[in-house]
């Protein structure tokens, strides 16, 4: 009977060795790094086989009952997992309870238009493109948002995803975004902004992000567009009339551009063109609609990345000289 015992205590002694050493061993995989795919709904039977078909040399009836005997077998999330070389059995169900899925990210940087936009979504690792193909027009149906223009609708930021996401869906919450961002804005508009709208105050930041070439200037610029559009000067914005061209811009604005009629072209028409040029960022946003006080309706770049601003054509043209022309 003692003799019995002794072996059955053997056994399940070694039993439970040779069991910590397998959920403990590094797992086999056909790569250095694979990746496993989670079915949403995927039982953890199914999980399991998943896992082998990714391309983990393992059991997956052994690794079924690993998942079942931890208590966690339900605690398992459906998502897009990266496995390296060294992942364990209990490393691997560990991330899979809590979800650690493999990130990529792509950040859609303050100032750029859609076509920028859309081309650092095309690059983007591991994003599936739905919306490549698709007009400006389209994409904003399948957004929601029927009618409105596509550009400067999307939040600047840094974005995550899992592989296998959709750009579609990175662009959901990126207008998302961008709707929350310009609503606390435009909450916060100065009583004295001439602007009518939350559109308008989309608009103007687009042209305030372009115009800006040092942070601290931003309000200042802001100010001088909003003091047109209270008097009725034209904004006379370059970058506006750059947008207008388009594709025809080839690096070199001349003075035929500035003559040339478009809906965008802010030297020969009045307002604010019919919108947005640029994706703007927060502090864009804000100081469109937080202009500074200030009576300026003229700035010059003084070449430093800085603006010198004046409330007269004559002093704006003094600065010309000084900052453009390079006369005394």
């Amino acid at each position: 009977m003692r003799l019995l015992i002794a072996c059955l205590l053997t056994a399940a002694l070694g039993l439970g060795c040779g069991s910590y050493a397998w959920l403990n061993a590094p797992l086999k995989l056909k790569a250095a790094s694979i990746d496993l795919s989670v079915e949403p709904g995927s039982n953890p039977r199914e999980v399991a086989l998943q896992v082998q078909q990714a391309g983990v040399a393992i059991n997956p009836g052994v690794l079924y009952w690993w998942f079942r005997l931890s208590g966690q077998a339900r605690l398992i999330k459906a998502g897009s997992y990266e496995l390296e070389q060294g992942a364990t059995p209990r490393s691997l169900l560990s991330t899979l309870v809590r979800g650690e899925e493999a990130l990529r990210s792509v950040t859609l940087v303050e100032g750029w238009n859609l076509r920028q936009l859309r081309e650092a979504l095309k690059k983007a690792e591991q994003l599936r493109p739905l919306t490549a193909e698709l007009t400006p027009e389209e994409l904003m149906q399948q957004l929601g948002k029927p009618g409105l223009a596509a550009e400067g609708r999307f939040f600047p930021d840094t974005y995550t995803y899992a592989k296998g996401s959709t750009d579609l869906a990175l662009l959901q919450r990126a207008a998302r975004a961008m709707d929350k961002k310009l609503e606390a804005a435009w909450a916060q508009r100065a009583p004295q902004s001439p602007l009518q709208s939350p559109e308008q105050a989309l608009v103007l930041a687009s042209i305030v992000e372009k115009e800006t070439g040092r942070s601290s200037d931003r309000s200042l610029i802001a100010a001088v567009f909003s003091n047109r559009l209270r008097i009725g000067m034209r904004l006379q914005t370059d970058p506006s009339v750059i947008y207008g061209l388009g594709p025809l811009f080839d690096g070199n604005l001349r003075r035929a551009d500035l003559l040339a009629d478009t809906a965008w072209n802010t030297y020969t028409r009045n307002g604010l063109p019919p919108t947005p040029i640029a994706m703007p960022g927060r502090a864009a946003l804000l100081a469109a609609v937080q202009p500074a006080e200030s009576n300026a309706l003229y700035f010059v770049a003084r070449g430093d990345g800085s603006s010198q601003f004046s409330a007269s054509l004559d002093e704006h043209n003094r600065a010309v000289n000084k900052y453009q022309r390079k006369q005394p």
